[in-house]
């Protein structure tokens, strides 16, 4: 695996690919790989002739009293678990190769980010749309390769995608998890021992909202109803939104009528936990 710090060194190298005229994926990571990640590369893999796995933990989509600082990181585990896969090339840049001084532009999908946790974390969807839009740019994937869990995020890089013109798709991956159901997440690394037993309950009340969905009900609040008292059950845990919505534009349901999701996040202590359910 060729590991790749300059975005010179990667255009080099991605020539000699476009000269053998090589199919090329890509995954976009911040690191702190897990199973999640693993998933991600492995379709990639199966789907072209060249993987490249960019780490950059992006200083843009943190907020000030957000967690860049302690962000898990681990260059030499996560290296050694892309090469194991079979990963070609790992895009690890420094912040100053990426925002050199000067550095200006912002895009913004102010539509989509507005919401969930655009609304609890302003400007966090601001530097994931910029910073994709660098590496699809610098990298020009057939394929960019996102987790489900993030499904907001989905959402608004392929909305991105879209409107500008991007000659590449987005393939969404289904959420890997735990045993106990708990969504595979590098922040999961935070929680202590008597958090970890409650996390789960995230997607367990989302879970049985969907059931409730299944069995023919239609109204969005009492299926948010349902998930949100579910979760109040747990003193430890914070709510900061349940929401049934438009799987495609992300607008807020009145009626489960048409393809929806679940989406939900709550606080464990200091960590935020996401997750969400597809209704069709």
């Amino acid at each position: 695996m060729r590991v790749i710090n300059t975005i010179h060194g990667l255009r080099a190298y991605l020539s000699s690919i476009r000269e053998q005229r090589m199919t090329v994926g890509l995954v976009p990571t911040m690191g702190a790989f897990h199973e999640g990640h693993l998933a991600l590369m492995r379709r990639s893999l199966e789907n072209g002739d060249c993987t490249i796995v960019s780490l950059f933990v992006n200083p843009t989509q943190f907020g000030p009293k957000e967690d860049f600082e302690k962000y898990p990181r681990d260059f030499n585990r996560d290296s050694q678990l892309a090469a194991d896969l079979g990963v070609h090339a790992l895009f690890a840049p420094p912040a100053s190769e990426m925002y050199p001084e000067g550095f200006q532009t912002n895009i913004s999908l102010p539509k989509i980010s507005s919401r969930y946790e655009g609304e609890i974390r302003p400007g966090h969807f601001d530097g994931v749309a910029t910073v994709c839009a660098k590496l699809f740019n610098l990298v020009q994937p057939q394929r960019a390769y996102f987790g489900q869990k993030d499904y907001q995020q989905c959402v608004l890089i392929q909305r991105m995608v879209s409107d500008l013109n991007f000659n590449m798709e987005i393939v969404p991956v289904p959420t890997v998890r735990e045993p106990d159901g708990l969504a595979m997440s590098s922040r999961n690394a935070f929680l202590s021992p008597e958090e970890r037993t409650v996390a789960p309950d995230l997607y367990l009340a989302l879970r049985q909202a969907a059931e409730l969905a299944e069995q023919r009900e239609r109204s969005a609040a009492a299926i948010k109803e349902r998930a949100i008292h579910l979760l109040s059950e747990e003193p430890t845990i914070k709510v900061d939104y349940i929401e049934v919505a438009d799987a495609e534009s992300l607008e807020p349901c009145d009626l489960v009528d048409r393809s929806t999701v679940i989406l939900g996040a709550i606080r464990l202590g200091s960590t935020r936990l996401i997750d969400n359910i597809l209704l069709k």
